[in-house]
């Protein structure tokens, strides 16, 4: 598991909870009264003695002996006859620091981030989490296949009436309510975030959304577009080992001029450079330096807009950069082999089961056209967040911080960009949302950029105290009274987020500013940097 940070957080802005509440009061959850809801476990786990399945990975089992005393609490969630909500809420019995804290899912979701739950607990919070409604693997929806009510818990529900349920099972355990709610997941949890604050603006005070899937529809539709031109003929495939070439390319022709005046491999502004899918063609024959003719269609495709018939773009196009980072094209668009990418299985699980079910769809021949108006049609309104007007949310002090990799090779962050200016534009410009462009980040981390600033709940070289070096401790200052966040300084550890050994900082700044080297100093460090408007 994760290194784990053990602490109160702002210390002395929320006293700690003065009485240890009783066994019993655990217990006596179990015969709560609450809307559809069954509760078939209520009691106090003892410190480090969490049970983990035997076939848990060892990692987790370590983990779990890190545990707090906590009264924890599974519950079974109806609001439909064919809804089948799983979730559970951990309430640390000591050193509770009065807060709320809600997790979210990646993916199809289908299953409770124990992880990210421990994270919160371990940081004084208590926390639920929720499978969404059915139980399957991040990338299969076979459980949507007739069952539209699953869609719709998975869509927006599951996560509402968590939040609810355990906003009432936290007051009866403590004897008061939670001061202050928070949600933050990035991906799919993005969107269930950005969802929270389109939807249901008194679930939470604050909201940390990364990557937000928001334009469900459009992304996938623009996955279902990227694989066809990937399988149109043999040809037109791009193995994994052509993906160094194009990571090159692009490099020569953005980093010198990538917005942050460092030639480091870490592009500031990629969207600018004006990168030439064509340079890469081969003049000599075919060879993993170069692309054929077809490939170099296939890639002008996948950078491009995806557009209909009539002209209107329904979802932008990737950006260069990242392209051979691990974690980057090779999973998310190309795949180890033709049709085995993960946005391929998205595609293939969203039209087949959602859009389609019991009917045959075939990712190569179907129109585009067809497949995003059906989806739009039968999907939109319960998965779509595309709603910009957050004014309820803001109204009742509500604050939103949304973050995005520009090396993000499973969403485009150019979307992220054009839902945070609709924000702006249907809220005003002293909306309370800040947006984080992080140069060189992959999708929600990863990537050769510094890619650790507390989006998840944890910082192992810092400690979880500094809202200048971790963004949901900035957003948690935010709404208890601080100003609104500036610029953060991001890390990147040398042996992955799970070591503490530093390779270089950098600052994210608020956008749309970004981060321009000073021309003296380690560009390694933060402090060699400063935020300046374009």
């Amino acid at each position: 598991m994760r290194r784990l940070a053990i602490a109160v957080l702002l210390a002395g802005s929320m006293g700690a909870q003065a009485q240890r509440p009783s066994a019993a009061a655990c217990s006596a959850l179990k015969t709560a009264h609450l809307a559809d809801t069954t509760i078939s476990f209520a009691d106090v786990i003892p410190a480090g003695q969490f049970p983990v399945p035997a076939e848990a990975p060892e990692a987790m089992k370590q983990g779990a002996k890190l545990l707090p005393t906590l009264c924890r609490v599974v519950a079974e969630i109806k609001p439909t006859p064919d809804s089948d909500i799983k979730m559970e809420l951990w309430m640390p019995a000591e050193n509770w620091n009065g807060r709320f804290h809600g997790e979210g899912n990646g993916g199809f979701a289908g299953e409770i981030s124990y992880q990210n739950m421990a994270v919160s607990v371990l940081n004084g919070y208590a926390s639920a989490g929720t499978d969404t409604g059915h139980a399957a693997n991040f990338l299969d929806a076979s459980w949507a296949s007739g069952h539209p009510e699953k869609i719709a818990d998975f869509g927006y529900r599951a996560i509402h009436l968590m939040t609810e349920r355990s906003k009432e099972m936290v007051a009866a355990y403590y004897g008061t309510a939670a001061k202050k709610s928070y949600f933050a997941a990035c991906s799919d949890g993005g969107r269930e975030a950005l969802m929270e604050a389109q939807r249901f603006p008194a679930d939470y005070d604050g909201i940390l959304a990364g990557a937000p899937a928001y334009n469900w529809t459009a992304l996938v539709t623009t996955g279902l577009k990227n694989s066809q031109a990937l399988l149109a003929k043999p040809e037109s495939y791009i193995p994994e080992s052509k993906l160094k070439a194009i990571s090159n390319a692009v490099l020569a022709a953005c980093d010198t001029n990538g917005g942050d005046g460092v030639s480091d491999g870490i592009l500031t502004e990629p969207g600018k450079c004006g990168f030439k899918p064509e340079t890469l063609l081969c003049k000599a024959g075919d060879s993993d330096s170069c692309l054929t003719a077809p490939q170099v269609k296939t890639l002008e495709t996948i950078y491009a807009a995806t557009v209909v018939k009539d002209g209107t773009r329904i979802y932008q196009g990737y950006v260069p950069g990242g392209e051979a980072d691990a974690g980057g094209w090779g999973p998310w668009i190309v795949g180890s082999k033709p049709g085995q990418s993960l946005m391929n299985g998205f595609a293939r699980g969203f039209f087949g089961e959602m859009v389609y079910p019991g009917k045959p769809f075939d990712m190569k021949t179907a129109s585009i056209d067809q497949a995003y108006a059906d989806a739009t049609q039968k999907m939109a309104k319960d998965l779509n967040a595309t709603d910009a007007n957050l004014k309820p949310f803001f109204a009742r002090g509500g604050k939103l911080v949304v973050y995005h990799g520009w090396s993000d090779a499973a969403i485009t962050p150019l979307g992220t960009i054009d839902y945070y200016d609709k924000v702006l534009a249907t809220s005003g410009k002293d909306a309370s949302v800040k947006l984080y462009m992080v140069p060189g980040m992959g999708h929600c981390a990863g990537g050769p950029g510094a890619d650790s600033f507390g989006q998840f709940g944890w910082l192992p070289n810092y400690g979880p105290d500094d809202p200048k070096k971790d963004a949901y401790l900035a957003l948690q200052q935010w709404v208890e009274g601080g100003s609104a966040p500036g610029e953060i300084v991001a890390t990147k550890y040398s042996g992955g987020m799970e070591s503490s050994e530093v390779a270089m900082t950098r600052k994210i700044c608020p956008y749309p500013e970004v981060a321009k080297y000073k021309g003296a100093g380690d560009t390694k460090v933060a402090e060699s940097f400063v935020c300046s408007a374009k």
